[in-house]
């Protein structure tokens, strides 16, 4: 486990120091209860022992990258074949709405207005929003540059910030949709408009007011945004390793917030995790020299006892329960070592998607989904 320590590099190193202290950190989901402190008191633990079980679905998708849970408890998958949900013990794929379609989906989101639910899902083919329950003939509209400022078709990223904020990241950048008008774009002196086209975006999260969006890359950190009082998105400040804080990498794959604002932060190379409202304090990393099963870290939640659940690339999955880990892997009932996504349903069951199918964890037992 590595503190503060000072990196430098040249590259936008003035803007972060500009932007060293702000508030607003925060959260990225309202049903996790993970609470970090600085003496790392223990929380409550985890089992140690598994008995394993295998159902078919029914459904040949192998490849699980994205999972979401609805007010009703239903689990939603992205899929190569498309978008999957699991409800009671029944598992539908739904590929057959030409206004949704099924290839190529990136990610999506829930949100259960009072209206009625709906679901954003994000392609390179734009934005689309639906309503829930969905079927073959059920509408959709979608936002592409031609009607609407969202700075490319090549969506690759959607969440949901507070009231009817909706934060997209695309290949070109971050836009923001809200009250039925797109905010304005005024980040460009912090991150100029090429580096999200040089440095991908991989990863999105809010903080407790929804106001502000954590920004994870491929090479170039994690960049913060957030809308201000006239309706602009504005550039607050940069995280990297020559910042100066703590970043095992600035490859940054996967991000959560607590409900308390604590950040954690998977790279390539490690977990960070930063405390606080001071961009250059309170940095913490963790890697396989303090228990991490793997370094590559693609996957963040939390469960509803507050343990930190990681997955791997290639490594399986370790949970930290703020003093020690415990790691599961295929020995233990895991489909695949490979884990895309990490989710929590209403019952605190653990869902865990893989590449070669998901895996539901709970109370000790690993169920595998074929």
């Amino acid at each position: 486990m590595k503190n503060n320590n000072i990196y430098t590099y040249p590259f936008l190193a003035v803007c972060s120091i500009i932007f060293a202290a702000f508030t607003g950190i925060g959260a990225s989901g309202s049903h996790d209860t993970f609470r970090a402190n600085s003496d790392k008191t223990l929380l409550s633990g985890i089992p140690f022992t598994q008995t394993n079980n295998t159902i078919k679905t029914g459904i040949p998708a192998k490849t699980f990258y994205a999972a979401l849970v609805d007010n009703k408890n239903t689990k939603w998958f992205l899929t190569e074949l498309g978008i999957i949900s699991f409800s009671g013990d029944k598992w539908t794929l739904h590929n057959e709405n030409n206004k949704i379609g099924s290839a190529n989906l990136k990610d999506f989101a829930y949100r259960n207005n009072p209206g009625g639910p709906e679901l954003w899902v994000v392609s390179p083919n734009g934005a689309t929003v639906t309503t829930l329950p969905f079927d073959d003939k059920t509408e959709a509209t979608t936002y592409l540059v031609e009607n609407a400022s969202i700075l490319s078709n090549n969506v690759v990223k959607v969440t949901f910030g507070n009231g009817q904020l909706l934060w997209f990241a695309t290949d070109k950048g971050i836009a923001a949709f809200s009250d039925n008008k797109w905010l304005t774009l005024s980040y460009d002196d912090t991150y100029p408009s090429g580096m999200f086209q040089e440095y991908p975006i991989t990863s999105i999260a809010t903080n407790p007011a929804g106001d502000s969006l954590y920004v994870g890359t491929d090479g170039a950190g994690i960049a913060r945004v957030y809308r201000n009082d006239v309706d602009v998105i504005s550039g607050a400040s940069v995280y990297a390793q020559w910042g100066p804080i703590i970043l095992p990498s600035d490859k940054i794959y996967s991000i959560y917030i607590a409900p308390d604002g604590t950040k954690w932060f998977g790279t390539d190379q490690g977990v960070a995790t930063h405390t606080g409202n001071n961009t250059l304090e309170n940095w913490t990393v963790y890697t396989t020299d303090d228990g991490l099963v793997n370094n590559f870290v693609q996957a963040i939640t939390a469960d509803n006892k507050g343990n930190l659940w990681f997955g791997t690339k290639g490594g399986g999955i370790s949970v930290f329960d703020g003093l020690k880990w415990t790691s599961y892997t295929t020995d233990n009932g895991l489909n695949s070592n490979n884990i895309l996504c990490l989710t929590i349903d209403r019952d605190g069951v653990v869902w865990i998607g893989t590449d070669e199918g998901v895996i539901s964890y709970d109370g000790g037992n690993f169920t595998a989904y074929r």
